[in-house]
């Protein structure tokens, strides 16, 4: 392969990887946001919470711990771990090829 051809995938693996990084920090800061009570009424918290149940709308609903901070925890920590592992995976692949 060319190297102009390599370089194009490990520009696309690279911007996969910040896309799944992106994904993990709104979602890591909804949960900080909610374990500290963060003001909803506050136009960036209403933001954070919105993106953060789009993107966890997969598994914002399935854990039914008895706390509600474990099920933000357990189901916004879920997708965000997902989208990591997925997202680098996918750009460690590209890088390889």
């Amino acid at each position: 392969m060319s190297p102009r051809y390599r370089n194009g995938s490990n520009q696309a693996g690279t911007v996969i990887a910040i896309v799944a990084d992106v994904m993990a920090v709104i979602l890591g800061l909804w949960i900080l946001m909610y374990l500290l009570d963060a003001n909803r009424a506050n136009d960036l918290v209403q933001f954070v919470h919105n993106a953060a149940s789009w993107l966890a709308g997969w598994s914002r609903d399935l854990f039914t711990f008895d706390k509600a901070w474990a099920r933000v925890v357990a189901g916004y920590g879920l997708a965000a771990v997902v989208y990591l592992f997925i997202g680098h995976a996918i750009a460690n692949r590209m890088h390889r090829h």
